[in-house]
C-alpha cells in the first residue's frame, strides 16, 4: 500500500501580530533596542562644565549692561548687548547637548542668580555717597546713566532668558532622545529658533521703555531685528558650536558612561 506524504502545513500569521519567544515574552528587534536607548550625557565632575558656566554668566552680565544703551545702525534698531547675547545661547546649546536638560536648567538658574547679585551690587555702588566736586558729580551721573537701568534689564533678561533657554534646552534634548548622536545641526538650529523667538519677544517687551522705544513700529523693528540677528548668528556659528560639542564629548571621560 502506498502512503502519500502529508501535505506541508502552512500557518497564516497576522502581519500585525507581535512576535514572541517560547515563554511568551515579546521579541525585541535591534532597531527597537536602539530607539529605546537613552541619549548619552556627561556628568559635571570635570572642569569643562565649570568653565562653560563661568563664561555664560560673564557674557550675560555684560550683555545686560550693554543692553541699557539703544543702538541705531542706519534703519536697524537694537541695543548695545546685541553682539554678546547670542554667545550665551551657543554656550547653552553646548551644555544641553553634552550634559542634558537638568544640568542646563541648573546653569540657567545659576547664571541668573549671579546676574541678580551683580545688579544688587550696582544699586549699592550707585547709592554710596560720592565726592561733591564737579568731577565726582559728573562721575556719579555717568554711573547712574550706565548702570541705573540695569535692574530693569536684569528683570527682562531673567524672564526672557529663563523662558527662552529652558525651551531651547528642552527641545534640543527631546530631539536628541529621538535621533541619538545624529542630526546635531538640526537639533541646534531647530531649538535655537524656538528659544530665540520667545527670548526676544519677552525681553524686548520689558526693555523697550528703558532704551527709549515708545511707538509700535519701532518696537516691531526692535523685536524683528533682534530675533533675526540672534538666530542668524547662531546659524552661522553652528559649525563652531558643533565642533565645540564634539571636542568636549571626546574629552569628557563620563560622556556616555
Amino acid at each position: 500500500m502506498l502512503i502519500q506524504p502529508a501535505a506541508p502545513l502552512f500557518l497564516h500569521q497576522d502581519p500585525g501580530a507581535r512576535r514572541t519567544t517560547m515563554n511568551g515574552t515579546p521579541m525585541t528587534s535591534a532597531n527597537t533596542l536602539r530607539a529605546a536607548a537613552p541619549p548619552k550625557f556627561a556628568s559635571i565632575g570635570s572642569p569643562y562644565f565649570g568653565i562653560l558656566l563661568a563664561v555664560m554668566a560673564v557674557v550675560l552680565i555684560l550683555s545686560n549692561i550693554g543692553a541699557s544703551k539703544g543702538v541705531a545702525i542706519g534703519p536697524v534698531i537694537t541695543d548695545g548687548g546685541f553682539f554678546l547675547f547670542p554667545l550665551a545661547y551657543i554656550l547653552g546649546d553646548v551644555i544641553s547637548e553634552v550634559y542634558g536638560f537638568k544640568v542646563a536648567r541648573k546653569a540657567i538658574i545659576t547664571t541668573f542668580a549671579l546676574s541678580v547679585f551683580a545688579s544688587l551690587c550696582y544699586w549699592v555702588i550707585i547709592a554710596l555717597p560720592g565726592f561733591d566736586d564737579d568731577f565726582g558729580v559728573a562721575k556719579q551721573a555717568a554711573l547712574e546713566g550706565a548702570l541705573g537701568p540695569v535692574p530693569q534689564m536684569v528683570l527682562a533678561s531673567l524672564l526672557a532668558f529663563l523662558a527662552g533657554q529652558t525651551i531651547n534646552a528642552w527641545i534640543l534634548v527631546k530631539m536628541k532622545a529621538r535621533t541619538g548622536e545624529k542630526s546635531l545641526w538640526a537639533r541646534i538650529m531647530g531649538s535655537s529658533v524656538a528659544g530665540e523667538f520667545v527670548d526676544t519677544l519677552i525681553f524686548c517687551s520689558i526693555a523697550a521703555s528703558v532704551i527709549g522705544i515708545s511707538d509700535v513700529g519701532t518696537f516691531v523693528n526692535y523685536v524683528a531685528v533682534g530675533f533675526l540677528y540672534k538666530t542668524l548668528v547662531e546659524f552661522l556659528f553652528v559649525p563652531v558650536t558643533a565642533g565645540a560639542i564634539g571636542w568636549i564629548k571626546k574629552r569628557e571621560p563620563s560622556y556616555g558612561a
